[in-house]
C-alpha cells in the first residue's frame, strides 16, 4: 500500500501576499459597488424617485438572499449529512486507497470546504434570482383581467402573473434538488458511501435513504411540471399557424399530461418507500413506468393525432382553435375595437374627373395639410440653417407634432438645439470645457409641415420658430436644453452667488468674438457640495477634477443620465419605452414627450413576437431599435411621460386605465405613476398614438383581419407591410403622421398611417391610421380595405411610375452627378374623398459636398395610372386633376411657397438666343436653344460644385434655381423638337 501523498504547503510570506491581494480585490469591488449603489440613490433622491429604487433595491435583495440561502445552504445540508452518516469503517479496495488521498487533504478542511461551496452556489443562484424580481412583485401585487380562460376557467392573471412565478420556483426546485443530488453523491462517494468498484453492497443504509428521499423530492417536482404543463398548452405552437391550445393538444395531450401527474406522484412514493423497503427495485420500476408513460401517452400518442386525424383535415379540426387565437391576439395587442371601411379606389378605366374634382374640393384640409417636408431627411437642412455653433446639433431623425396657431391646427417639423457632445473640437475638448462650460443646448425650431420658403434660395423649410435668442410663432420663455437624445457625458453646474457666469449659452448678437454666458439655476442634478459627495463621484467616474478643479464648488450640481428615455426606464423599470422622443412646448416651456409600454411574454392564445425587430423598418434597420428584441405577447400604451428639458422632471402619467399589467406594477410603486386625471390638458394637446406600438400592431393585422377561421388557414386575405421604396434596402416602410380628413369624418385629424400590399405582391389591400387627437376618439384605429379584385397601385408601383416618368427620369439623371444627388421624401398615402388614394412624395436635392443639405425642388404625385411631377404640389394636382385641382394646395399661386403672397418667380437664365432664321428654319432654332439649355445646365452645376467648396449656402440655393430653369427650358425645347419632328 503506498503513503498518501502530501498536500503542497505555502510559505508565511506567500500566503500573506495572497491575502493581500485577496482583501483589496474585495476591498475595490465593495467600494465600487457600494458607491455605484450610493451614486444611484442620489439621483433617485433628487428625481423624487426613491420609491422605486428602494422597491427594487428590497425586492432584489430578498430575492437574492431566499435563493442564495435556499441554494446554497440545502446544497451544503445535504453534502453535510453525507459526510456526518459516513461510514467508520471502509473495505480497503484499490478504490478506497485511491480516494483516501482526498480525504486526508479535505478532512482538516471539510469546514472551509463546504462554505466556499454553499458561498459560491448561494452567490450564482441569487444573482440568477435577483434578475426576476419583476415576475416576483407581479404575483405579489397581481390584478384580476376580468376575462377568464375557456380550457381551464381561471381568470387570465394566472396566466400572465402567477404562471410564470410558478415556473420560477419550479426550476429552482429542481437546480437545488439536483445540486443537493450531485453533492451528496460525491460526498457519499469520496468518504465511502458510495462505492462503485467495490465488491459487494454499492451502498449504505444511511446513502440509500438520503438518495432515495432526493430522488423522490425531484420526481415529485416532476409531477408538480406536468401539472403546470397543462396549463402551458394555452402557448402551444403545434397548430403552425396559430399559437395556443389546438385540437391536439386538448384532445390528444390534456388528459394524458393529467395522468402523468399521477404516475410521478406514485414513483415519487415508490422512492420515499425505498427508506423503508430498502430495494431499489420498486422505485427503478416506478421511474421506467414513468418514462414509458411520458414516451407512450405524452409524445407517441399526440403525434399519431396529430399526423393521422389533424393533419388531413387541420382547417376544419383546427378551426374552433384558430378563431380562439385570433380573439386572444386581439385583445392582446388592443385590436378589438377597429373601424373597417370598404373604401374604393377610382382606376384609370373608371376615371370620372368631375367627381374627382368634387372629392378634391370636400376634402380640402388634406391637400391643405399634405406634408413636403420629411422630418427623416432635413436634419442636415436644421444643422445648416439653425446650428449656429458648433457644440450644437441636432438629431438625424425630425419629429412631428402639432400646434394650433392663431386658430388654425397645423402639424410642424419640430427639433431642439440639443448640446452636441460628440461635435466638441479638439481644443474644446478638454474636462472644464466638456463638462463646465458646453453643459446645455438651446432654442427650439420649427417649421411648417406643409411649407417651403420661396424666393431665391427656394426649397428649404420655412422656420416659423428659429434663432437665438428663440423668437417665432411658438411662444418659448425657457428654451435651454439640459437634457436630450445627442446629451451623452455629464455636467458640473451651479456656482457661489455673485461668481461670474461659466457655462456658454449663446452667441451674443451672432457675433463669432463675444459670447453670453450662463450659471444653471434649475432644481435638477445631484448637489456635491461636500468633500464625501466629490470623493464619491470622483470614484464613480473615476475623475480626479471632482476634488481638485475650481469648476466644483459648494454650489455645484452633477448633471448625469439626461438622455429623457433612459430617464424614464429608470424611475420606471416596468415600462417600454418608445424610441421617438419628441419636444413639445408647454406653457413656454420644452418638454420631452414619451410613450411607455407594459408588455408581457404570457397571455395566453396570443401569437408571440420579438419586441425589436416588430419595431424595425428602414429607417431604425434591423435590430438598431431603441426597444430590447425581447419575446411579449401583450402590450398597452399604459403610460405617458414628460422630461422637462431644462430641469429633468420626469412625470408619468396614467393613460390606458384599463390595464391590468399597470394596475399591478402602481400597487407595488405606490406614487410613481399619477393617475390620468392629473394629467393637464396642455400636454393632452400633444400626445401622440406612438410609433413602435403602431408597427407592431399592424404587423399583427396583416394576418389577424380576418374572422372567419378558414380564411385564416389558408392566408387567402393575408396583407403585407410593404417596402419602403424610397430607400435601397428590403425593410418595412415606416408609418407616417399626417393632418388629414378621415374618410367618414369631418375636418383634418393628427393621425399615423400606413399602407398594406396584399401578401408577396405589390399591390394596395389595405390603409390604416390611428387617431392621435385627445379625448374620444384617440387611439381610435379605421382600416380602409381595398376590394380584392382590381389590382391598386401600392408604393413600390407608384415608386417605380415616378421613376419611369420621363421627365423624372430625365431629371435623376441631371440631379444624379458628381456635385448633386436626389433624395427621394416620405411617399405619403392620402385618401381623398369616398374612394380614392393620392400618393404624394417631395423630391429634394442635395450637393456632394462637405456641408451639402437637401433643398426641395420637385412634387411627385400619383392618382390611379396618373402622375404628377412639378415645382410646387398646386401643379402636379393640377396636372393629374386638370385646373383648379390645386386650389387649396398649400403652395398654389395665389399663396406662395411660403404661404405668404408672393411674385418671386425664377426666370431662366439669359442665354443670348439668336433670332431663327428668316427662312422659317424652326428647326435650327430649335437646336440652337437645346445647345444653350445644356450649356445653362453646365454652368449651373459648375456654380452649385463653386458654391459648395466655399459654403456659400445663398449662392447653392441660387444654382440650383439656375439649373432648374435650365431644365425647364431644354424640356419646352425637346417637346418643340418632338412636335415639329
Amino acid at each position: 500500500m503506498r503513503p498518501p501523498v502530501p498536500v503542497p504547503t505555502l510559505s508565511r510570506r506567500a500566503k500573506l501576499v495572497i491575502g493581500a491581494i485577496a482583501v483589496l480585490l474585495v476591498l475595490f469591488t465593495v467600494v465600487g459597488t457600494l458607491t455605484n449603489v450610493y451614486v444611484d440613490y442620489l439621483w433617485f433622491e433628487s428625481t423624487g424617485f426613491t420609491e422605486t429604487f428602494w422597491t427594487e433595491l428590497q425586492t432584489r435583495s430578498l430575492l437574492f438572499a431566499v435563493a442564495g440561502v435556499a441554494t446554497g445552504g440545502l446544497t451544503a445540508l445535504a453534502m453535510y449529512l453525507a459526510y456526518r452518516f459516513r461510514p467508520t469503517f471502509r473495505p480497503m479496495s484499490l478504490e478506497q486507497q485511491n480516494l483516501e488521498r482526498y480525504r486526508q487533504s479535505l478532512e482538516p478542511r471539510r469546514g472551509l470546504v463546504l462554505t466556499g461551496i454553499a458561498v459560491v452556489l448561494g452567490l450564482f443562484a441569487g444573482f440568477t434570482a435577483q434578475s426576476s424580481w419583476e415576475t416576483w412583485l407581479s404575483f405579489r401585487y397581481s390584478t384580476d383581467f376580468g376575462n377568464v380562460d375557456p380550457l381551464f376557467n381561471v381568470d387570465l392573471s394566472f396566466f400572465v402573473f402567477d404562471y410564470p412565478f410558478y415556473r420560477l420556483l419550479l426550476g429552482f426546485g429542481f437546480a437545488i434538488t439536483i445540486l443537493a443530488l450531485i453533492g451528496s453523491m460525491l460526498t457519499h462517494y469520496v468518504f465511502g458511501g458510495l462505492r462503485l468498484q467495490t465488491p459487494g453492497q454499492k451502498l449504505t443504509a444511511a446513502a440509500r435513504v438520503q438518495l432515495s428521499v432526493l430522488l423522490g423530492v425531484f420526481v415529485a417536482l416532476k409531477a408538480a411540471a406536468y401539472w403546470l404543463d397543462r396549463y402551458g398548452l394555452v402557448y402551444s405552437s403545434r397548430g403552425d399557424v396559430f399559437t395556443g391550445a389546438s385540437y391536439t393538444d386538448v384532445n390528444a395531450l390534456l388528459t394524458p399530461k393529467t395522468i402523468l401527474v399521477f404516475v410521478a406522484a406514485v414513483c415519487a412514493l415508490a422512492f420515499f418507500a425505498n427508506i423503508v423497503v430498502r430495494n431499489f427495485l420498486l422505485p427503478a420500476a416506478a421511474l421506467v413506468l414513468l418514462l414509458v408513460s411520458s414516451l407512450v401517452i405524452g409524445v407517441a400518442y399526440p403525434a399519431i393525432v396529430q399526423q393521422f386525424v389533424v393533419k388531413p383535415s387541420a382547417n376544419e379540426k383546427e378551426a374552433p382553435f384558430i378563431e380562439q387565437a385570433i380573439q386572444s391576439t386581439r385583445e392582446a395587442y388592443d385590436l378589438t375595437e377597429i373601424d373597417y371601411v370598404n373604401y374604393r379606389q377610382s382606376t384609370a378605366e373608371e376615371a370620372d374627373p368631375e367627381a374627382e374634382e368634387v372629392d378634391l374640393q370636400n376634402d380640402s384640409e388634406t391637400i391643405q395639410n399634405a406634408r413636403l417636408l420629411d422630418p427623416n431627411v432635413l436634419s442636415d437642412t436644421f444643422t445648416a440653417r439653425q446650428q449656429i455653433r458648433n457644440v450644437y446639433g441636432f438629431p438625424e431623425k425630425l419629429d412631428i407634432d402639432r400646434y394650433t396657431i392663431d386658430g388654425e391646427t397645423r402639424d410642424y417639423v419640430v427639433a431642439v438645439r440639443e448640446l452636441n457632445s460628440a461635435g466638441l473640437s479638439e481644443n474644446q475638448d478638454t474636462w472644464i470645457n466638456r463638462h463646465a462650460v458646453y453643459t446645455h443646448g438651446n432654442g427650439f425650431v420649427a417649421a411648417p409641415a406643409n411649407e417651403v420658403v420661396a424666393g431665391q434660395e427656394g426649397g428649404e423649410p420655412n422656420f416659423t420658430t428659429r434663432d437665438l435668442p428663440t423668437r417665432g410663432t411658438i411662444d418659448v420663455e425657457e428654451s435651454r436644453i439640459y437634457y436630450g437624445e445627442l446629451i451623452d457625458d455629464y455636467s458640473v453646474v451651479g456656482a457661489p452667488e455673485g461668481a461670474e457666469p461659466r457655462e456658454f449659452d449663446q452667441p451674443e448678437g451672432g457675433s463669432e468674438e463675444r459670447e453670453i454666458n450662463n450659471t444653471y439655476a434649475g432644481e435638477g442634478g445631484v448637489e456635491i457640495g461636500s468633500f464625501f459627495r466629490q470623493l464619491a463621484f470622483a470614484i464613480y467616474y473615476r475623475e480626479r477634477n471632482f476634488l481638485l478643479s475650481s469648476a466644483v464648488n459648494d454650489e455645484s450640481k452633477v448633471l448625469y443620465v439626461r438622455d429623457p428615455r433612459e430617464r424614464v426606464e429608470k424611475v420606471a423599470p416596468f415600462l417600454e419605452v418608445d424610441g421617438d422622443p419628441y419636444p413639445a412646448v408647454i406653457d413656454g416651456e420644452i418638454l420631452w414627450m414619451l410613450d411607455g409600454y407594459t408588455t408581457s411574454d404570457a397571455y395566453p392564445y396570443a401569437e408571440q413576437m420579438q419586441l425589436g425587430e416588430a419595431a424595425a423598418d428602414a429607417l431604425t434597420g434591423t435590430g438598431t431599435t431603441a426597444l430590447p428584441n425581447e419575446t411579449f405577447n401583450y402590450i398597452r400604451n399604459s403610460v405617458k411621460a414628460t422630461v422637462d428639458a431644462y430641469d429633468g422632471t420626469v412625470t408619468l402619467y396614467e393613460w390606458d386605465q384599463e390595464d391590468p399589467v399597470l394596475q399591478t406594477f402602481m400597487k407595488a410603486f405606490p406614487g410613481v405613476v399619477l393617475p390620468f386625471e392629473e394629467m393637464p390638458e396642455e400636454v393632452k394637446a400633444h400626445v401622440r398614438y406612438p410609433e413602435d406600438l403602431f408597427k407592431v400592431q399592424r404587423d399583427i393585422l396583416t394576418r389577424y383581419h380576418v374572422d372567419e377561421a378558414q380564411a385564416f388557414y389558408s392566408g387567402s386575405d393575408r396583407w403585407q407591410i410593404p417596402d419602403d421604396p424610397t430607400q435601397d434596402t428590403d425593410q418595412d416602410q415606416p408609418p407616417y403622421y399626417i393632418l388629414a380628413e378621415r374618410p367618414g369624418e369631418e375636418g383634418a385629424t393628427f393621425q399615423l398611417t400606413s399602407a398594406l400590399n396584399a401578401f408577396n405582391r405589390q399591390n394596395l389591400s389595405a390603409f390604416i391610421s390611428a387617431s392621435s387627437e385627445p379625448g374620444e376618439d384617440y387611439g381610435k384605429l379605421q382600416v380602409l380595405r381595398l376590394p380584392g379584385n382590381t389590382p391598386f397601385r401600392g408604393p413600390q408601383q407608384v415608386q417605380q411610375s415616378f421613376n419611369t416618368n420621363d421627365e423624372v427620369a430625365r431629371d435623376l439623371n441631371l440631379f444624379r452627378s458628381a456635385d448633386s444627388t436626389p433624395v427621394f421624401g416620405n411617399l405619403l398615402t392620402l385618401p381623398i374623398g369616398d374612394g380614392g388614394l393620392l400618393y404624394v412624395e417631395p423630391l429634394y436635392v442635395e450637393g456632394t459636398g462637405e456641408n451639402s443639405f437637401p433643398l426641395l425642388r420637385k412634387v411627385l404625385v400619383n392618382y390611379g395610372d396618373r402622375v404628377g411631377y412639378a415645382d410646387t404640389l398646386a401643379e402636379a394636382l393640377e396636372q393629374v386633376f386638370g385646373d383648379g385641382a390645386g386650389d387649396s394646395a398649400p403652395d398654389n399661386d395665389d399663396t406662395g411657397a411660403d404661404g405668404d403672397a408672393s411674385t418671386d418667380v425664377p426666370e431662366t437664365p439669359d442665354t443670348d438666343a439668336p433670332e431663327p432664321p428668316a427662312d422659317g428654319g424652326g428647326d435650327v432654332a430649335v437646336e440652337v436653344r437645346l445647345e444653350q439649355a445644356v450649356e445653362g445646365m453646365n454652368a449651373a452645376l459648375a456654380a452649385l460644385a463653386e458654391a459648395q467648396r466655399s459654403g456659400d449656402f445663398a449662392g447653392q440655393g441660387q444654382a440650383l434655381e439656375d439649373l432648374q430653369a435650365a431644365v425647364t427650358a431644354y424640356q419646352q425645347a425637346q417637346q418643340e423638337a418632338n412636335g415639329g419632328g
